[in-house]
């Protein structure tokens, strides 16, 4: 494929995956909005403790196996299908071992319906398994616009379901059902817009071939996942599910941006750097490349939303949930720095070093369970900044094999970070200020708070020449132009 034709499908990949994300995440923000009016923080909570036994199992169904389809140079109809019923056997298994552990979990954690609720919701297995490998079909054919339509079309369905539940006073029962029918609409939209069917075929020798590169890659994502998962654990255990609600709501408006871009970033940028794998110039300048943009589109958002997370919260949770603006704020921090991790951990699997990837898993890790476990005298705020400090220092740690691999250092990539980094921290405080200025309620400032934060980043940004201000300026025409 020619470069010119590469930038192309990776411009319009990035394009689809970024509305894909954006449109179904908007959709189920709006949703969240509603619920977060009409539940409690306390209801949030005991589906946030299920929930993360829900994740770690679904890693295991849906990780490794995903990457090594996109990163194999070769896949063809018998390692997708393999894929796919291997990783519903897998989800079999682990929906039985749900099973037999949901009377546990609901007397560790001492809370009425947990058993239920792990069961019924350990449901979505099923179709998470399907879904990995037609989400890997994606990915590799860089064909996003069916993605796009049918997570659109599963939003919907799910969040207008789940808002007639919660209206009818089924309480947590509502955000199950919103899990369930999301995972099972998706699915069968994904059957209608992509054109992938499992078929009567299994290889086992496919299996093993592609565990070889598999396996490093879910050892690492259940790592990273147990340990992301581990503060929700240990707040709904030590304190309180509604502490649990509370955290999980300030995570989820910085997680929104960071999952939005930085899954877009991802699913876009792995294909396209396991096509040019062989090519280390092309690599290092699209991971450069990478890492600018990225960074000049999401610091500014989540220092803009720690600025205005005041009125924010005021304006679309009401005054129940100011509880979780201090988590809110930690949290922008924390996330800032995914670009950074999510851009070269997708350099180090494409150029299919997963070991190095397991590696890195296991350092940062470590360095991060320490951390919490020696922050938990302290309280929650305290082991949620501790955590925004170690993922700074672990940009460090991602950074350090493409050194070597690409010729691309920590100190390189800081560099071209810190102009996004710096004019995004003049925009918050400004932004922050004018809380203090405006009139009105929250609803009346937080149009204008918005509005000023673009206003000031966009003005700085062409003040100061920056490259990436340009490069996408540029885009943008060169794309109007073709459209008009």
């Amino acid at each position: 494929m020619a470069d010119t034709e590469m930038k192309g499908k990776v411009v319009k990949g990035l394009l689809w995956k970024i509305l894909e994300n954006g449109g179904a995440q908007g959709i189920q923000f709006v949703i969240t909005i509603i619920l977060a009016r009409l539940l409690t923080p306390a209801e949030y909570g005991v589906v946030g403790i299920i929930t993360i036994f829900i994740t770690l199992a679904n890693v295991i169904v849906q990780s490794g196996f995903s990457t090594a389809l996109v990163q194999k140079r070769e896949a063809d109809r018998t390692d997708f299908s393999s894929v796919c019923w291997f990783s519903l056997l897998t989800a079999a298994v682990l929906y039985a071992l749900l099973w037999v552990s949901a009377p546990y979990i609901e007397g560790f954690y001492e809370i009425a319906e947990l058993k239920s609720i792990v069961r019924v919701l350990a449901l979505v297995l099923f179709p998470g398994a399907v879904i990995s490998v037609q989400n890997s079909y994606v990915s590799r054919s860089m064909e996003f616009a069916g993605l796009f339509w049918s997570t659109l079309a599963a939003s919907a369905a799910s969040g207008a379901f789940s808002i007639w539940m919660a209206w009818k006073g089924f309480g947590v029962w509502a955000m199950v059902g919103q899990q369930l029918s999301y995972y099972g609409v998706l699915m069968l939209a994904l059957f209608v817009t992509v054109p992938w069917r499992p078929a009567a075929v299994f290889a086992m020798d496919r299996i093993r071939q592609m565990l070889g590169f598999g396996w490093k890659l879910l050892a690492a994502s259940m790592i990273d996942t147990l340990y992301n998962n581990l503060y929700g654990l240990i707040m709904g255990k030590i304190y309180n599910e509604e502490l649990l609600g509370v955290y999980n709501r300030g995570d989820q408006f910085p997680k929104l941006i960071v999952n939005n871009l930085g899954a877009a970033i991802q699913a876009v940028l792995l294909p396209a750097f396991s096509s040019r794998q062989g090519d280390r110039e092309q690599v290092r300048q699209m991971v450069r490349r990478a890492i600018r943009l990225s960074s000049f589109v999401i610091l500014p958002m989540l220092f803009g939303l720690l600025a205005v997370a005041d009125t924010l919260v005021l304006a679309l949770l009401g005054e129940k949930w100011m509880g979780c603006v201090p988590y809110l704020r930690i949290m922008c921090v924390a996330y800032a720095f995914w670009p950074i991790h999510i851009t070269n951990l997708q350099a180090i699997n494409a150029v299919g070093r997963s070991d190095v990837f397991l590696k890195l898993e296991i350092i940062k890790k470590t360095m991060g369970i320490a951390g919490l476990l020696a922050c938990i005298p302290f309280g929650p705020l305290v082991m949620v900044g501790v955590k925004a400090v170690l993922d700074f220092l672990c940009t460090f740690v991602n950074a350090w094999p493409n050194k070597k691999l690409l010729g691309y250092s920590a100190a390189s990539q800081w560099r071209d970070i810190l102009p996004s980094a710096g004019i995004s921290l003049v925009m918050c405080a400004a932004v922050y200020g004018l809380q203090f200025l405006l009139p009105g309620g929250p609803w009346v400032k937080l149009p204008l708070q918005i509005a000023a934060g673009a206003a000031i980043y966009l003005l700085l940004a062409r003040l100061f020449r920056m490259e990436s201000f340009f490069y996408l300026l540029s885009a943008f025409k060169s794309r109007a132009g073709r459209q008009a």
